[in-house]
């Protein structure tokens, strides 16, 4: 049971942070509680011992303190700045966590350069019939930055020492 719900929780909560992030440009508070309740619900059955949890938290509270300082200037969303701490948990702090962020860095690159081709193209996307959301054509509305942290959730993961120790109970 512990081991479905180390494979199904985070995933399922970066898709659902993304995939409001990319509609409405708001990661609703509950995701981020949602990942952050289960990590502390899930952490004791896990098999994990009391000094990797420790370091989870320091993890969470570096990245918390580094988005914080990125949400006070106006670099960074609220809500990505929850939902990144609260995956932070589940990674560690270790190099799983160094993977996340720089990927979510890489793909956040990308996102931010298919938003500026978007709006630099909107006269012609806006006579195209393609459900975009219309917050992309504002000039001052930011980029949903959810979908990088997510895609970066995703090609990270099962990498984690959470998602491997999980994995080998399995066999």
């Amino acid at each position: 049971m512990v081991e479905a719900a180390v494979f199904v929780i985070l995933p399922l909560c970066m898709a659902m942070a993304a995939f409001c992030d990319f509609i409405s440009m708001k990661i609703p508070n509950r995701v981020s509680v949602i990942l952050a309740a289960s990590f502390f619900a899930i952490a004791p059955f896990s098999g994990m011992d009391l000094a990797t949890f420790g370091w989870s938290l320091v993890a969470a509270m570096s990245v918390f303190a580094g988005c914080f300082a990125l949400f006070a200037l106006n670099v960074m969303g609220g809500g990505d700045a929850k939902i990144l701490s609260a995956a932070a948990l589940w990674y560690g702090f270790n190099i799983d966590l160094v993977a996340l962020l720089g990927f979510t860095g890489v793909y956040g690159g990308f996102l931010a350069l298919i938003v500026l081709m978007v709006r630099a193209n909107q006269n012609v996307l806006l006579l195209a019939p393609l459900p975009i959301p219309m917050h992309f054509f504002k000039d001052r509305a930011g980029i949903p930055y959810g979908v990088a942290i997510g895609a970066a959730a995703f090609s990270t993961y099962p990498d984690t020492a959470i998602f491997t120790e999980a994995l080998a109970r399995l066999h």
